[in-house]
């Protein structure tokens, strides 16, 4: 796995070895970041259920100003750190060692909003719905800041339309999907 583009472009990072993460391969993270691309620039990024990094990292790479990277597996957090220190990237990031939930609270009043938010929670277990939750009324998001959500290729995120989120793209790959949305305020 490696940095796509960018001033980090073909750096190879490390990965969490074993079944505890799933990185996302070199080409669903090209074609994710095409489509990001115009966010990207100047932009705040909150990557959740970090696993490697790799996601927030390309973030950075591509002109993200700033990136908080959220896991709690001590592995992982691990390789998240080399791999900002490989990419010469630590000084833009922050990394929270600590379940998503409790590190959106944390941050709560103290990060400002993020202009992208990505999250690759463990398939089928409703986590990024939590998540989605949380952000609902949370000042760490507004109406204009991305979401991202990569989930396995059969999920549908209705109840996210419930919870007031525009679902304005999706993109299917063989086996897993990305959904992007934003928070409707005011409605």
């Amino acid at each position: 796995m490696r940095v796509i583009a960018g001033k980090a472009r073909r750096i190879l990072l490390k990965t969490v070895e074993g079944l505890d993460t799933r990185p996302t391969t070199d080409r669903i993270k090209e074609t994710l970041f095409n489509i990001l691309q115009p966010d990207l620039p100047g932009a705040r990024v909150l990557d959740l259920f970090s696993g490697s990094g790799a996601l927030g990292i390309e973030a950075l790479s591509r002109d993200a100003a700033y990136g908080v990277f959220v896991e709690n597996s001590p592995r992982a957090l691990q390789c998240i750190r080399e791999n900002l220190s490989a990419t010469r990237l630590e000084n833009q990031a922050r990394v929270l060692g600590m379940d998503v939930l409790s590190a959106l609270s944390k941050m709560e009043g103290n990060e400002g909003v993020f202009d992208v938010v990505i999250m690759d929670p463990p398939y089928r277990h409703d986590l990024e719905l939590n998540v989605l939750r949380y952000l609902k009324e949370s000042k760490l998001i507004d109406e204009y800041t991305v979401i991202v959500i990569e989930t396995a290729l059969e999920t549908e995120l209705d109840a996210a339309k419930e919870m007031g989120y525009h679902i304005y793209r999706v993109k299917d790959y063989k086996t897993n999907r990305h959904f992007f949305l934003q928070r409707q305020d005011g409605e």
